[in-house]
């Protein structure tokens, strides 16, 4: 062997030797970070749960959710996007109801009241909608416990189920409203056109604050324990979505998949570039914004970097 090859060796064998090490470091700080997940203490039945307390339930519920097999993620999903579609039901039913008496910019604010329903139905019900669950499914990653691989193809699953479930509400109810009387073609295509009438980069941003709300929302139901606190806080996030026209990528996709249903004014293409956006901008929120960084927060006190 010569000199060169010999250097060459010898450097590979410290550089293996210096992973082996960082990777040994890394273990032993993550040792730390789970016992202290697991150790948090309880807080007092009318006490509000501590920072760690949240995070370790958080955790082994989306574990919980890890562990459920393909097929009833995929139903608890789509029920989870015909539930969403009562919130849809309600806002074409409000906004029928009060034009003529109201300008169209205060109507969309005032659907805001009833915009709430599906979610409250969703979290209840326990089905499983792709923006609320985001930041949930992200922190087993963080945590180590499972794969990005893993993660993305759950996200799959969830986001597949939604979509179907809001293809079928939306067709169900496009076809119920007029014949009921609640609301018409025009109520649909106003309020798709509502939703897509900003420029891709605004959606974008838009559905990224929202996401972000509703990470938000998730960690703020681990912090409460009874029904009516849980009724308030999706009711206060979700009207805030409604009243400021934050994107949603499922009842958003309900909407403006409508209006494409009734109106040659929105194209496919419109509903997909809606769709990716939204979906794209829903995610980097909830798992950048509530996730990424909660975890981070807590284990900078506890290993300091």
């Amino acid at each position: 062997m010569t000199e060169e090859e010999k250097k060459i060796a010898a450097e590979q064998k410290k550089l293996a030797s210096e992973e082996k090490k960082l990777a040994s470091e890394e273990k032993k700080k993550q040792k730390v970070i789970d016992k202290e997940i697991q150790t948090t203490k309880k807080t007092g039945k009318d006490a509000p749960k501590s920072h760690g307390e949240i995070l370790r339930d958080q955790i082994s519920d989306a574990l919980e959710t890890y562990e459920k097999s393909p097929s009833s993620l995929f139903l608890s999903s789509v029920t989870a996007g015909l539930e969403i579609g009562f919130s849809y039901l309600m806002i074409c039913t409000v906004f029928f109801f009060a034009m003529g008496k109201m300008d169209e910019g205060s109507i969309f604010k005032l659907i805001s009241l009833v915009y709430p329903l599906g979610f409250i139905l969703v979290v209840l019900g326990q089905s499983i909608l792709f923006t609320e669950q985001t930041a949930l499914l992200t922190l087993p990653v963080l945590n180590k416990k499972q794969t990005i691989e893993a993660m993305l193809k759950l996200w799959g699953i969830v986001i597949s189920g939604n979509l179907i479930g809001g293809y079928i509400i939306a067709l169900l109810l496009n076809w119920l409203g007029p014949r009921l009387g609640i609301f018409d073609k025009e109520v649909v295509v106003t309020i798709a056109l509502h939703v897509l009438e900003v420029k891709p980069m605004v959606i974008l941003v838009s559905a990224i604050v929202a996401g972000w709300l509703m990470g938000l929302l998730s960690w703020l139901l681990a912090s409460v324990k009874d029904t009516i606190s849980r009724i308030v806080m999706i009711f206060l996030i979700t009207s805030v979505l409604a009243f400021t026209s934050l994107h949603h990528s499922i009842i958003g996709s309900i909407e403006v998949f409508s209006g494409m249903l009734k109106s040659p004014d929105i194209s496919l293409f419109d509903y997909l570039m809606f769709q990716g956006l939204a979906l794209l901008g829903n995610a980097f929120g909830g798992a950048i914004f509530v996730a990424l960084i909660k975890y981070r927060a807590f284990v900078y006190n506890i290993v300091g970097k």
